[in-house]
């Protein structure tokens, strides 16, 4: 019998989180459908955050929140990769964003994204209220959590809260992170070039990165502005991808998808590596094994496996041979 990567390269430890490389946010319900339609013609290689945050109108806060629910529970969420960003913890209707989409929607929910933390704290005590109901509705699992660093506070204690159990991602808010500097950087920033050469805005991406990956967790980059040009969309992934280490990318219009995910893909000639040394070890019972004239072991099977689950989750096609070895569902 062979025996899968997951049961033998991380024994006693957490594997890291194999994500897809686009967060797609959507705050209409109408946005929110296309996205799923475009999910089901492309397959699962982007996650659609739905908005209860900026997508509620205020005084409508219930009412959204359970429009979400619902779709997350219809017919159209054919995969299971619907997460949702609830209100800020300074907002009155945060607690009450959980009671509705937890208990609504919790056995179908990827993950949740809490935004404007402002310290490791503010995270505990939101993680604390999601498991309490979780624990009242008997949900079978525990939620992920994403966590949006936007704020002073939460880049001084990224790396407190990237430790924080149960955080899978952590989610630059570049945006909100230029504002809260009040005119001291420049608007330019928001934009490329500006945001990967603005030395508090460098400073920040790779803070974030760098805490997130030291803690199993995966960095998420800020959305691009442009909006229609896909050269511009895909050299701004690339920049996060290769000179930031972010592994993951916001996006927040349809044409965004597929450039950010095209620059998120490992190199052919990697992947091709790396299957012949997963097939090679695999066979081997996941003993050491030469590879074109150098030794393997377990140290190097973790990094081929989880770049080969990278090609898989940004759509790079795989023999059959190796999906029914190590994605058999």
């Amino acid at each position: 019998m062979r025996l899968h990567p997951d049961a033998v390269l991380f024994a006693g430890e957490k594997p890291f989180p194999a994500l897809p490389a686009v967060d797609h946010y959507a705050g209409a319900h109408k946005l929110m459908l296309k996205a799923l339609k475009l999910q089901q013609e492309l397959g699962p290689i982007f996650d659609l955050t739905c908005d209860c945050e900026d997508g509620a109108r205020a005084g409508a806060e219930a009412e959204h929140a359970h429009m979400v629910a619902e779709l997350v529970n219809g017919t159209d969420n054919h995969f299971g990769r619907v997460g949702v960003r609830i209100h800020d913890i300074t907002h009155s209707h945060w607690v009450e964003d959980l009671e509705i989409l937890v208990r609504g929607a919790g056995q179908r929910l990827a993950f949740i994204t809490l935004p404007k933390v402002r310290s490791a704290q503010d995270v505990h005590t939101q993680i604390r209220e999601l498991r309490r109901i979780e624990t009242d509705c008997a949900l079978a699992r525990t939620l992920p959590v994403h966590i949006l660093i936007e704020t002073h506070g939460a880049l001084r204690e990224v790396w407190d809260i990237a430790a924080i159990k149960g955080v899978e991602s952590l989610d630059f808010g570049l945006m909100d992170f230029v504002s809260a500097h009040h005119g001291a950087i420049p608007g330019s920033a928001m934009k490329s070039p500006g945001q990967f050469e603005h030395p508090l805005i460098v400073r920040a991406k790779a803070e974030i990165s760098a805490a997130a990956l030291a803690n199993g967790v995966v960095p998420a980059h800020n959305v691009t502005t442009e909006l229609s040009d896909v050269a511009v969309i895909r050299h701004d992934a690339e920049r996060a991808r290769k000179e930031f280490a972010y592994l993951r990318m916001w996006s927040i219009h349809p044409n965004q998808i597929l450039p950010i995910i095209a620059a998120m893909q490992p190199d052919f000639s990697e992947v091709e590596e790396a299957l012949q040394i997963l097939i090679a070890a695999q066979d081997a019972d996941w003993g050491p094994i030469q590879h074109g004239g150098r030794l393997h072991d377990r140290a190097s099977y973790r990094y081929y496996w989880e770049l080969l689950q990278r090609a898989r989750n940004t759509g790079v096609h795989l023999p059959d041979d190796a999906r029914s070895r190590f994605f058999p569902l």
